[in-house]
């Protein structure tokens, strides 16, 4: 599990410093794919299912507006002022790892740096919790907070989850809740943190493709994740890269 979790953060890490204006988000997915062959693991994303769906890319790459579950295309050209998220997810050994961030290309607006800043501190506020004796919704009510104190939206459709030899396992994590319910933390546990937050409404669309999630007023939206050992004295990020 730590190896798998060092792995994502690596390929995660590689592919925020190869990001930049000019290269599509097709070409970052296929350098997602070489530098997870390079560790021997394979992509948690690549054919996941979902009904009779099936996910095309190895990462998931969203800009701007688009959420979560973002697909690499050779039309798709960074620019300038664009924000992007990755989230990689990859299994080795059959443990799963998953880490996502949202970073700016070039010359972003204030406002969405912002935003990018407020959810990493979310996240933060939220891993915080992480703690055997905890719940589930001390986790949740701090992100709430957090992102309720900047003003942004907070995307309720989706949430954190659990994590092991699956990438979803129970339980899972809304980013708003209330304190001190839900299922209560313990030590062992493998947590996948993930915040998602809005610039304006919280509300929702999903492409024709199935699989992105826009959001509906069409303003950027900011992804972090890390995941997480539950331990008795605190918690552990495991998603750290070590290159």
């Amino acid at each position: 599990m730590r190896t798998a979790c060092v792995i994502a953060a690596n390929v995660l890490e590689r592919l925020c410093r190869i990001a930049q204006a000019g290269i599509s988000t097709w070409e970052l997915d296929q350098a997602a794919k070489e530098f997870i062959a390079e560790y021997s693991a394979r992509s948690a994303c690549y054919k996941y299912k979902n009904g009779r769906l099936r996910f095309p890319s190895y990462i998931c790459a969203s800009v701007n507006d688009e959420i979560i579950h973002g697909i690499g295309s050779p039309n798709r050209i960074l620019k300038s002022g664009d924000i992007i998220s990755f989230d990689v997810s990859v299994f080795y050994q059959g443990f799963a790892g998953d880490n996502t961030r949202t970073i700016a290309i070039g010359n972003a607006s204030p406002d969405v740096l912002k935003m990018i800043q407020t959810c990493e501190f979310a996240l933060q506020e939220g891993i915080a919790k992480a703690v055997a004796g905890n719940r589930v919704g001390d986790i949740s009510n701090a992100i709430q907070k957090c992102v309720e104190a900047g003003g942004y939206g907070i995307v309720e459709e989706f949430t954190g989850h659990g994590l092991g030899r699956q990438l979803h396992e129970e339980p899972q994590i809304p980013n708003y809740g209330k304190a001190g319910t839900g299922p209560l933390l313990k030590s062992g546990m493998t947590l996948a943190i993930e915040p998602m937050i809005t610039l304006g409404s919280s509300e929702i669309s999903i492409n024709n493709d199935g699989w992105t999630v826009h959001t509906a007023d069409g303003l950027p939206s900011c992804h972090s994740e890390h995941t997480v050992l539950v331990t008795d004295k605190g918690y552990e990020i495991l998603t750290i890269p070590n290159i």
